[in-house]
């Protein structure tokens, strides 16, 4: 699984915390899930971006086996809530999805692209009791080779 040289990795690390506006009914806070679900955080670069636009509604659409397996998915990157509602609107993406716009968050984790203004493509399963248990960033920001059947299988061996 490939990272970039320069990250630092979160393993067995407590998540960084953050509070972010969701496409939900407000702004969503990692840390209250801790003790009831497992989170898998899914950074993406852009929405309405070709990727982005196969990734995220796969992971909504398998939202119900996360839910069976006690997990909940967030969907994060830099663009505003307003851009998220219409995406996923347009998608049929029913996952929350939070507006990261400083990239404050995805620098957290260690996979901001500071010289083009977006998040790598990442995923981070969280568990309930809030430390990071797999982490997996794409080699570009393009590729989108770790599937959510993938995710699901580090889910259900935890």
């Amino acid at each position: 699984m490939t990272q970039p040289a320069s990250r630092t990795s979160l393993l067995g690390q407590p998540a960084p915390d953050f509070t972010l506006p969701s496409t939900g009914e407000g702004p969503i806070t990692l840390s209250s899930y801790r003790g009831h679900r497992h989170v898998v955080l899914v950074f993406y670069p852009l929405d309405f971006s070709p990727v982005c636009s196969m990734q995220l509604p796969e992971y909504s659409g398998r939202q119900d086996d996360f839910g069976d397996a006690g997990a909940v998915v967030l969907g994060v990157n830099r663009d505003s809530a307003y851009t998220h509602k219409a995406w996923a609107a347009e998608y049929g993406i029913e996952v929350p999805l939070l507006a990261d716009m400083n990239l404050d968050v995805a620098r957290s984790y260690g996979v901001a692209i500071e010289e083009r203004g977006v998040s790598q493509r990442a995923v981070f399963l969280i568990d309930r009791e809030g430390v990071v248990r797999f982490e997996y960033v794409e080699a570009k920001t393009g590729d989108y080779t770790l599937r959510p059947e993938q995710v699901l299988e580090k889910l259900r061996a935890l």
